[in-house]
């Protein structure tokens, strides 16, 4: 008898990448996300609010590293940090967790060899966040944005299905936020679903979908041209305030 184990099933080809189903996160007393139904699909899909609106928790959640207190997040077809799953999601957050003591390379090349990647992603994804300059520096020695576009580089070794990026574009010059945006719409033309969140309303328009948060919730889904079609507002910022403040028609 065979005592090999066999592949779990791969949801259907019109399954979401990742959905949260009334997922209810608690910490310290405070409820972070009240009961939150989220889809997640292919393309760009932005994750916009302010600052403590649970953004981060939403994404922790995705990725398995957040303790849900009700409620279930499936990524890929199954539980969200399982087996199935680990090594086919790419997670960059706002602190890079790499070693200050090591160069760029040895970073990345430390990294790949867990995920086995292969040697030559190290070279690919220096390529996308434009650090090739700087592969030879210590990383505790980088710039605040450099060290971030080392986080971005550690979340895409191995080429994710699923990349969850948090706030990648902070402290950036907005001719690299740019080429770095472009660089997101290639990964996702590629085949993988690209999660960004960010505080900055005009990265928005950047997004092939939008999901709106305030207070654990969100208040709006929809693309950029509908939201702004569906408030009658000029742009996504005006458009956010339009449906916080309930004037929406």
């Amino acid at each position: 008898m065979s005592t090999s184990r066999s592949r779990p099933p791969e949801p259907p080809a019109d399954a979401p990448v990742a959905e949260l189903a009334g997922v209810v996160v608690r910490r310290g007393g405070r409820t972070v996300l009240p009961g939150l139904d989220v889809r997640i699909g292919h393309g760009v899909t932005g994750l916009l609010g302010p600052s403590g609106c649970g953004k981060t928790t939403l994404m922790r959640a995705l990725v398995g590293s957040q303790v849900v207190t009700s409620g279930s997040v499936t990524v890929l077809g199954h539980p969200a940090g399982s087996a199935p799953v680990r090594g086919r999601v790419g997670y960059a957050t706002q602190a890079a967790g790499v070693y200050d003591d090591l160069t760029v390379a040895q970073n990345l090349a430390f990294f790949a060899r867990v995920l086995r990647a292969g040697g030559a992603e190290v070279d690919r994804v220096l390529e996308v966040v434009d650090l090739h300059e700087q592969r030879g520096q210590v990383v505790g020695r980088l710039s605040g944005g450099q060290r971030g576009r080392v986080g971005l580089a550690l979340a895409l070794l191995g080429r994710p299905e699923l990349l969850v990026l948090d706030e990648p574009t902070v402290g950036l010059d907005p001719v690299l936020r740019a080429r770095l945006w472009t660089r997101f719409h290639e990964l996702a033309a590629d085949g993988a679903a690209v999660l960004v969140s960010s505080h900055v309303m005009d990265e928005a328009e950047r997004c092939d979908r939008l999901l709106l948060m305030r207070e654990g919730r969100v208040v709006a889904d929809g693309t950029p041209a509908g939201l702004r079609e569906r408030t009658g507002a000029a742009s996504v910022e005006d458009a956010f305030v339009a449906l916080v403040r309930g004037e929406q028609p």
